[in-house]
């Protein structure tokens, strides 16, 4: 009799999701797949993989918990999502990334380290121009500005100004972080998507502006047909350049079209108190199908999504660079077009 793949749940403090999937899967896949939570104290080097696919809700907040990814990833384990690209990506080059995969972002401009980072001093930036030209990155980006930083989630560390002056105080807090600047996106209308397997997408009406566990519609309102369909366009181009099994995007709606606000949450808040009933039916039921099947049938490890393979296409450099000119002139022509949707009361992005 052949072994019986075994998938481990790594998690945090939820409790919800992890406890309901691991039912669903063993409900579903009895006799074909085990399902249980990880477990998981120090590690020899040579202890071989306890699990055949891991599925990663709490790495990102748990430096042990990432290296044991990587190395159970490099020993053929399965990990959802890829730990290696987890580590490495940003959102200042996933929104290049965006943009290659034809996807509408807000403008955004990466900037320096308002302190010096640990262990350096003004010695280390000889190729840094100094003073920063501000004000050509404020005529880039105009008023209001969200500042927030390359790497992070959760709010943190996000401050949203309105002039010049705010801009400077906010940026001061920044210390050694390396930040970004966007462009806030004043929408009509927001969208949040789970999206699975790099196929699956389930569009969800959402409201930042509310209370955390009020901002999912319980009772939306339709989706025109069109914008449906672009919306899960924008969800799986980015899932497949990215290389994410389970994510989710946020999108704003201006001028009647989608900009990808914030689509880097490989692991996204599935707990049915804030997403609803019906969307943690939903998510739970086919996140246990994706485990299942990927455990059963394992793919070849890859570093990356499909976004290289988007820049090769482009040709890079010059050519990488008229492509991006190309999108950008497209999305300003799309906006200038009637939005399809009726328009609602606008609303800035929050991040």
């Amino acid at each position: 009799m052949s072994r019986i793949p075994k998938i481990g749940v790594l998690y945090g403090q939820e409790r919800s999701f992890p406890d309901a999937l691991v039912n669903a899967i063993n409900e579903r896949y009895a006799e074909r797949v085990i399902a249980e939570p990880v477990k998981i104290g120090a590690v020899p080097q040579d202890e071989p993989p306890a699990y055949d696919l891991v599925f990663d809700r709490i790495s990102h907040e748990v430096p042990f918990y990432r290296t044991w990814l990587k190395a159970a990833a490099a020993r053929g384990t399965q990990v959802i999502n890829n730990p290696f690209w987890w580590s490495a990506d940003d959102k200042f080059v996933c929104n290049i990334i965006a943009q290659a995969a034809g996807v509408a972002v807000p403008k955004t401009v990466l900037l320096p380290h308002r302190n010096h980072p640990p262990n350096t001093t003004s010695e280390s930036f000889s190729n840094l121009v100094f003073p920063v030209d501000w004000d050509a990155v404020f005529e880039y980006l105009g008023f209001p500005i969200f500042i927030k930083p390359a790497s992070g989630g959760g709010w943190r560390d996000v401050h949203k100004v309105d002039n010049r002056e705010e801009f400077f105080a906010a940026y001061a807090k920044t210390g050694s972080l390396a930040m970004i600047a966007q462009e806030a996106i004043e929408f009509t209308e927001y969208f949040r998507c789970y999206a699975l397997g790099r196929s699956l997408v389930r569009v969800m009406r959402w409201d930042p502006s509310k209370a955390h566990h009020e901002r999912y519609a319980r009772e939306p309102e339709p989706i025109p047909a069109a914008l449906e369909e672009r919306l899960r366009r924008d969800c799986v181009a980015l899932c497949e350049a990215l290389g994410y099994d389970l994510n989710t995007i946020e999108l704003a709606m201006r001028g009647g079209v989608p900009y990808a606000i914030d689509f880097m949450n490989p692991a996204p808040d599935c707990d049915v108190a804030s997403v609803g009933q019906k969307n943690f039916d939903w998510v739970v039921s086919n996140a246990a199908d994706l485990l299942a099947e990927r455990a059963l049938n394992p793919r070849p490890f890859e570093t990356t999504g499909a976004w290289p393979a988007l820049f090769a296409k482009a040709g890079g450099g010059a050519n990488g660079e008229k492509r991006a000119a190309a999108a950008a002139a497209s999305t300003r022509a799309k906006e200038a077009k009637p939005a399809a949707a009726k328009p609602q009361r606008a609303a800035r992005a929050k991040r």
